[in-house]
Order: structure tokens, then C-alpha cells, then sequence
């Protein structure tokens, strides 16, 4: 991955102005007709302690939005633009400094925990690991107790004992909150969830986002939510970013976009949702077509 940009830094913990600041942030690949752009010109900021939805639907840019803030764009990506964590720069930034970066002070959490977790290692196993490649000095035992710990944070029962247990002896619920324990046990000043919702059911979706909420408002930490429902993002985040073919549409703060959408597109995105004092009668439907840029961003 190749990337230019602004000055790069080591990371300062200055603790002042926005947490994360994204400024003309854009995306492109090198493809067979010449390099295309998935994300365009992009703009928003992450206070300390807040949370800010990313909507969009597939083919959006929000899922490589994530990504290049992470500096994990596939092979051929190259990120432009600002990308600044607490005031300091990461686009630019060495790889050796990424990693520190990376889990450290930003965790992420996917859209399938069953992918992302190791089948063949038990949790804990896996939630010590993580924790270990990122703190020196630490014993297993004391990065073992990390892990329970982390485990009990996110309400798993038991953890002392579910600790030995592997991914297929939990279910997706569980799972998800397997992922948010490892992404705690840094304690991160950012979290990006990833659709961390996509694959639950709605009572399960609903205790995994109100699990997210609390640890934001218990930890400080700031939040990304990135998302195909409208839905989700009403129920955690305090700002929204409405995407469409890696530009964005419309930003600004949750009540606000939901109450009076100034873009269509936005608009129609929100007539699609089925409303409970509007169940009798024909669904209403919006045919939204996705530009083809030659290469389809998540």
C-alpha cells in the first residue's frame, strides 16, 4: 500500500481538539482503466467521548473509510488527504508507529466474529494474545486475568470459567462481545465497529449497540458506528455521515439529519425504513442505483 499526505508524527496524547480529524480524505485504486477513487474528498470529526455514525449502502466507501484510517488498505490502495489522531498525523506515519497506533489507542471491530476469531484457540487464549502483543513485561498470567476481566465488562457470565472456552461454544451474540473484550482489554481511546450488528438478531442487535454505548459513556472513548441502518445509528451515535459512492451526502447531528434532511438521497434512505405508526398499507420502496467507479467499495 502505497500512501502520501500531510506530516507525519508519532502520536502525542496532547488531549486537545477533536480526537480524530478527517480532512479531504480520499481512496483510490489502480485498476485496468487507470486509478479510481472509492472515497472522495471525505470530512468529519470524532470528539473525545463522542460517537459518530458512518451510513451507507454497500458500495458506499465506509467500510475502506475505516480501513484507510487503520492504514490496512488492500494492496493498490493509496490514501491521500488528512487523517489526524490526537493531533497526530497517520497518514505518512511509518508502519512501526501504525502498529503501536493499531489496537493500542485504536481498536476495530468487525461485522463477523466467527471469521475473526481462531477457531482452534480458546478466547481467552486469544483475547491474552492480543493483549500481550501490545504491552511488554506482562506475564500470561496477568494478561489471563486481563482477559476475564475484559470478559466480565461485557457481561459474559462466568467468564472465569467461559475463558477456556472456544468460538463455536458461544453463540453470535456472545461471539460479538468476544470482539468487543479484546478490543477493550487495550483500553482504546477510539473503537470503530464495523456493521457489528449486521449478522444478530434484533434483540441480540439491540444489547450488543446498548453495550457500546455504555462502554463509551464509562470509558470516555470515541466511537465510530459504520452502518447500512439508519436505525442503528439513531439509537448511539451523536453525529452522522450519509454516504453514497465514496462522497459524502450529508452530515451533521442525528436529530437534525432525521428531523429535516436537507439531501434527497438522504430522503429517500429514510422513507425506505418501515415506521410501527404506518404498518397498514403498501411498504414504500426507493430504487437507489450505486455508481459503478469501475471498482466497488464496501
Amino acid at each position: 500500500m502505497s500512501e502520501s499526505a500531510s506530516t507525519p508524527g508519532a502520536v502525542s496524547g496532547e488531549g486537545s481538539g477533536p480526537l480524530l480529524s478527517v480532512r479531504d480524505l480520499t481512496v483510490s485504486f489502480r485498476t485496468a482503466q487507470g486509478p479510481t477513487s472509492v472515497v472522495k474528498n471525505l470530512e468529519f470529526d470524532v470528539p473525545r467521548g463522542g460517537a459518530l455514525g458512518i451510513v451507507g449502502e454497500s458500495g458506499s466507501g465506509k467500510s475502506m473509510t475505516s480501513l484507510a484510517i487503520l492504514g490496512l488498505l488492500p494492496k493498490g490502495g493509496t490514501a491521500t488527504g488528512s487523517v489526524r489522531f490526537d493531533g497526530a498525523e497517520l497518514i505518512g506515519m511509518s508502519e512501526r508507529e501504525k502498529r503501536r497506533v493499531r489496537g493500542d489507542r485504536i481498536a476495530m471491530i468487525f461485522q463477523d466474529p466467527l471469521s475473526s476469531l481462531n477457531p482452534y484457540y480458546k478466547v481467552g487464549t486469544q483475547i491474552a494474545e492480543a493483549y500481550l502483543s501490545h504491552r511488554s513485561g506482562v506475564s500470561r498470567k496477568q494478561a489471563r486475568a486481563v482477559a476475564i476481566e475484559a470478559m466480565e465488562r461485557v457481561h459474559i457470565r462466568d467468564a472465569a470459567r467461559r475463558v477456556d472456552h472456544y468460538p463455536h461454544q458461544f453463540s453470535g451474540g456472545m461471539r460479538q462481545r468476544i470482539m468487543i473484550a479484546m478490543a477493550l482489554s487495550m483500553e482504546p481511546d477510539l473503537i470503530i465497529a464495523d456493521e457489528p450488528t449486521t449478522a444478530l438478531d434484533v434483540t441480540v442487535q439491540a444489547q450488543i449497540l446498548d453495550l457500546l454505548d455504555e462502554i463509551r459513556t464509562e470509558t470516555g472513548a470515541g466511537l465510530i458506528l459504520i452502518t447500512h441502518d439508519l436505525a442503528v445509528v439513531s439509537e448511539v451515535t451523536d453525529q452522522i455521515v450519509v454516504m453514497r459512492a465514496g462522497e459524502t451526502v450529508e452530515r451533521g447531528a442525528v436529530e437534525q439529519v432525521f428531523s429535516d434532511p436537507q439531501a434527497d438521497y438522504t430522503r429517500r434512505l429514510l422513507d425506505a425504513v418501515p415506521r410501527i405508526d404506518d404498518a397498514i398499507g403498501v411498504l414504500r420502496t426507493t430504487e437507489i442505483t450505486v455508481p459503478d467507479n469501475g471498482r466497488s467499495a464496501r
